[in-house]
């Protein structure tokens, strides 16, 4: 009796055993993004333990910190005022020792169309509240598909996406990524954008009101307190496991936080 074969994607080799630290661009540092970072110093650190190269991260956000972040998002009250991105950067210099780098612009084409300095890495994960900012990223991301970088080629876009209980993450190749031969399982090179799957749907939620919050009273009333932590650790363990096992059968999951229930999304 014949049986379908399991479909999984197989990691770039790449990344697998770099001589360099992976570059890696981080797209938003507000509730999502400054837990992403948190995790990404754990996974760097437990990288090198295990004696990979690890990560080298740049951090990509124009906005200041404000009393409304305090609480839900990771920063102090030392830090009002300052660029979110040089703070969380900062910090996390500080206390693991890295040289990963921060950025206190919008990751986006400038006026005349040109690519932001510093665009090109083999990973990026976004952390954006606007269904604008990700087409836009698609878009710089489409372009570097045939950039022939000697290392660090554009391969992977992880996206986070959540309401007010609920959210998703969402892995994708940029381009086909080679993938092995296997008599066990169904190797798939292409996992689509966000943007692709569920560009119809990101347009609707658009229309939702995504009025900033000016208190965090304000912002606990649009997002639940730990629904940012619960994707971000989550997102982070799939990415994890692309460096430790390989491969994945999941390319992202829809999380739930008013019935505990998290929906993973098979790779196809």
């Amino acid at each position: 009796m014949k049986t379908d074969k399991i479909k999984v994607h197989f990691t770039d080799n790449d990344l697998i055993a770099p001589t360099n630290p992976i570059e890696l661009n981080l797209i938003g540092a507000g509730g999502t993004g400054s837990k992403v970072l948190t995790a990404l110093v754990e996974m760097n650190y437990s990288l090198n333990e295990l004696g990979h190269a690890g990560l080298s991260v740049r951090l990509w956000d124009d906005d200041i910190v404000t009393d409304a972040n305090l609480g839900r998002q990771r920063f102090a009250d030392c830090e009002v005022g300052l660029y979110k991105s040089v703070a969380l950067i900062n910090r996390a210099n500080r206390w693991a020792g890295t040289n990963w780098k921060a950025e206190t612009l919008k990751f986006g084409k400038d006026s005349l169309g040109r690519l932001p300095e510093h665009a090109q890495a083999a990973i990026y994960i976004s952390c954006v509240d606007s269904v604008k900012a990700r087409f836009e990223i698609a878009e710089i991301l489409n372009e570097l598909v045939d950039y022939r970088a000697f290392r660090n080629r554009a391969k992977y876009w992880m996206d986070y996406g959540n309401s007010q209980a609920t959210g998703q993450v969402l892995l994708s190749t940029i381009g086909n990524i080679k993938q092995p031969k296997s008599e066990k399982y169904e190797a798939v090179a292409n996992l689509p954008f966000i943007t692709t799957i569920y560009g119809e749907l990101l347009k609707q939620s658009e229309e939702k009101d995504n009025t900033p919050s000016c208190s965090l009273a304000e912002a606990l009333e649009k997002q639940d307190l730990y629904i940012n932590s619960s994707l971000a650790a989550m997102g982070c363990s799939l990415l994890w496991n692309l460096f430790r096992h390989g491969m994945t059968e999941n390319k992202g999951f829809f999380h739930n936080l008013d019935n505990f229930t998290t929906q993973p999304i098979k790779v196809a």
